[in-house]
């Protein structure tokens, strides 16, 4: 997972040349046989460490802009100053090194200290309770304490806070160790007095008493409340879909028991043609069991990325082993086999149903909060009560390009998390980020930035089957996403370009100013 080449000059001997330093370019270099990047940035030189704290990802090919530099891979975001993760995914920051010129060149030394910054909260809730412990509740958490909250934090979730997107890549592929799993140690809650309570639902909020209740009958009161339940799979109504062999995966413990179940397993159907059924079926064909996708759509994919790219994604499983039977529902479900709705049987030892999620809006409705396809959120994350905040699969939210939308997607719910945490405490500034996902099948990333609810042009550049293409989702003449694999800078500028409703740079991007 971690990238560990080191490439370039010898940064504490040798140098580089002050010259070679375009601005906003950064230059890779090694200080005692560490990957280290040097920015010049409009406020000077900048020296930090050159792979990404969240997988690894080079920072030497990522893009430098506003004094930060945003990893290619997953989009993190870092502070090239103090090192420190602005941006979600990643939450540790990067060592800091000591740039000087000297006789033209620049040579580097460190890693120097570089103490987090003491920041003073604007606004200090007396207590703050977070329900969920998923993207956007432990994001948020952090934030918190980040941000120089020292009252009370609790959180509450069913597990702890784990790297959800390995559920149903690497880690259920068998590439990923158990180790790697938790976001944090159990120790890490404990030092920044974060109050973790796993294993125990929330069964009501009283906004009146602003208390939250537990189902072991404990009551928490909160000055300021954080609503991040997530999302449930939804079922199927098929009969046979309550056996033991049928599994839905959305915790950790799903994919655990999926993993368990393998033992002896032959041949295995995903229902569903999304992102995550498809990453199940490639984690299962790295395991060498038989995969069979039935799903009632005619390609995967269609209203997420197109019919281009969705022909491909289901040529690149075919050519993995996975056979499709499209067009088809499941009408019901035996000990050894599926039966289908034109009834043929498909041999089934094991099913993975994946046709979506829904939120769990059920204690908003219970508070009274304005719940439409989500809980109604404004540019800061508030609901409509003014003490209670929502972030990740339940917000709905006025994203600026694409109108009012929820999405379900872990970067932009750890981004929600974080900007819900920072406009509790008082800094009342508009969530502006455009939604950023990565999917990943066998060696084939793609990664999709901004929503396109609905698109009328297609601009498709390179092309999918070379590994090589980029393609931008039209509607009415304004570019709403874009689409790439192995296009890593230009995601990461079209990004950008969407953040600031740049409709100019995302037409350079494709080659049409």
């Amino acid at each position: 997972m971690a990238e560990t080449k080191v490439t370039g000059p010898d940064l504490v001997d040798d140098g580089i040349p002050m010259g070679s330093l375009a601005l906003n370019e950064p230059v890779k270099g090694q200080v005692d046989g560490k990957q280290v990047i040097v920015v010049r940035t409009e406020s000077g030189l900048c020296a930090v460490a050159g792979h990404c704290s969240h997988y690894g990802g080079p920072l030497g090919d990522g893009l430098c802009v506003d004094g930060q530099v945003h990893c290619p891979w997953h989009h993190a975001t870092f502070d090239l100053t103090t090192g420190e993760a602005v941006g979600a995914p990643a939450l540790n920051r990067l060592k800091v090194y000591q740039p000087a010129e000297r006789d033209g060149r620049v040579f580097v030394t460190g890693p120097i200290e570089s103490p987090a910054p003491v920041r003073q909260p604007m606004a200090t809730p007396e207590s703050v309770v977070i329900v969920g412990a998923g993207a956007a509740g432990a994001a948020a958490a952090e934030m918190l304490r980040r941000l120089g909250y020292t009252g009370s934090v609790s959180m509450i979730g069913l597990e702890a806070p784990v790297d959800r997107p390995n559920v149903s890549k690497d880690y259920l592929a068998g590439t990923a160790p158990e180790d790697w799993m938790p976001l944090r140690s159990p120790d890490f809650y404990e030092k920044h007095d974060i109050t973790l309570i796993t294993g125990v639902e929330v069964t009501a909020i009283d906004t009146g008493e602003r208390t939250v209740a537990l189902e072991d009958g404990r009551s928490i009161a909160y000055g300021a409340l954080l609503l991040a339940p997530g999302a449930s799979p939804k079922t199927l109504p098929t009969p046979g879909a309550d056996q033991d062999h049928v599994y839905y995966l959305r915790t950790l413990e799903d994919s655990r028991s999926i993993i368990a179940a393998l033992e002896g397993t032959d041949n295995a159907v995903v229902v569903g043609t999304g992102f995550i059924g498809l990453e199940v079926a490639a984690s299962l064909r790295q395991r060498e069991v038989a995969v069979t996708v039935v799903a009632p759509e005619e390609v995967p994919l269609v209203p997420i990325i197109g019919e281009k790219l969705g022909r491909f994604v289901q040529d690149l499983h075919e050519e993995h082993g996975v056979e499709f039977r499209l067009g088809h529902t499941v009408t019901e479900i035996k000990e050894k086999e599926i039966v289908l709705d034109d009834g043929a049987t498909v041999p089934a030892d094991l099913v993975v149903i994946g046709v979506g999620v829904v939120p769990n809006t059920g204690l908003a409705e219970q508070a009274g909060l304005n719940v439409d396809d989500g809980v109604v959120v404004d540019d800061r994350l508030r609901t409509s009560d003014p003490n209670i905040w929502a972030a990740g699969d339940i917000a709905s939210y006025p994203d600026q390009n694409a109108g009012r939308v929820r999405i379900e997607h872990w970067v932009l719910a750890q981004r929600q998390g974080q900007a819900a945490a920072r406009n509790i405490l008082g800094h009342d500034t508009p969530f502006r980020d455009p939604p950023f996902f990565w999917s990943q099948h066998y060696d084939i990333p793609i990664n999709v930035v901004g929503n396109a609810k609905e698109w009328d042009e297609e601009i498709i550049r390179g092309e999918a089957a070379d590994h090589d293409v980029m393609i931008g989702y039209r509607k009415e003449g304004s570019i709403q996403a874009v689409a790439s694999i192995y296009r890593d800078i230009e995601s990461l500028r079209a990004e950008y370009a969407l953040a600031h409703q740049d409709q100019e740079a995302l037409q350079e991007l494709f080659g049409e100013s």
